[in-house]
């Protein structure tokens, strides 16, 4: 029988029929990563729901009772799921690509396919907490009487701005974890600390009014900072989405594009890093 051998390419552009020829493995690893998630669990998906729910009221206590935060009038409560509906998603992601190249390295070293596969297929799964947090905003905005706005029609572009910014900070983290494997443990610290530095519970302008100019540049920087400020701005018609909240957004474009050449320069040196 006659062996193909697939040498490493040098870097060249991203091949997409690649992806596509191998969209049935894309489609295993997102399966079996949703199943790993939820295997041996008494109340399975009930966790991505019992989750978030904890997270908003802890928030709103801290924020919305205890500093009294100002929301334009819109209930705390909402204004903070708002917010919720995008870090969720952006916070799995992060959370689950920087180990992911990792985890799969025996897979990695015996047979070729696109590696970035790997940390996108993390991505895919997110949708899943992502689907569950619109959910229960839904039911929030039923419950105190708040019908979207007109420009409501624009949230799934910030919710696919969300995914695209998500995935491009995922691709970033699990390339540097191959060779520094610091950031296992750097990145949860930062999820955690995101929460807080993120205008989930409170509104960006916050860091205009509070911090000195190079530390509200550096703020704006956040790609999840202007997928938030355009999620309010689209569903509840607040002014939220400013020439900062659009750099904001830009900057996630740019951390996906560059994301995406870095780790293509790095993909034929993987296998012999792990």
């Amino acid at each position: 029988m006659k062996k193909t051998i697939i040498k490493p390419r040098n870097f060249t552009p991203i091949h997409w029929n690649e992806l596509v020829e191998y969209r049935e493995l894309f489609w295993s690893l997102a399966y079996r990563d949703f199943r790993v998630r939820y295997a041996q669990t008494t109340m399975g998906l009930l966790w991505a729901l019992i989750q978030p729910i904890i997270s908003i009221l802890i928030l709103h206590v801290v924020f919305g009772k205890f500093a009294q935060v100002e929301t334009a009038g819109l209930p705390h409560v909402l204004y903070i799921s708002s917010g919720m509906i995008c870090w969720t998603y952006f916070s799995y992601v992060l959370t689950n690509t920087g180990n992911s190249i990792i985890a799969s390295q025996a897979m990695l070293k015996k047979i070729y396919f696109p590696r970035i596969i790997v940390p996108i297929s993390k991505g895919i799964v997110g949708l899943i907490d992502l689907g569950i947090m619109i959910l229960i905003l839904s039911g929030l905005m039923i419950f105190f009487g708040v019908t979207p706005d007109a420009r409501s029609i624009y949230t799934p572009v910030f919710i696919l701005i969300n995914l695209i910014s998500a995935l491009g900070v995922g691709i970033w983290i699990s390339a540097l974890t191959v060779r520094y494997r610091d950031f296992q443990y750097v990145v949860p610290f930062l999820v955690q600390l995101g929460l807080y530095l993120t205008p989930v519970a409170f509104p960006s302008e916050y860091a205009l009014e509070h911090l000195p100019n190079w530390a509200s540049f550096v703020y704006f920087l956040n790609p999840a900072v202007g997928i938030i400020d355009g999620f309010r701005w689209a569903l509840f018609g607040l002014d939220t989405l400013t020439w900062q909240s659009m750099m904001s957004l830009g900057s996630g474009l740019v951390i996906f594009i560059t994301g995406f050449i870095f780790f293509q320069r790095i993909e034929n040196k993987i296998a012999d890093i792990v």
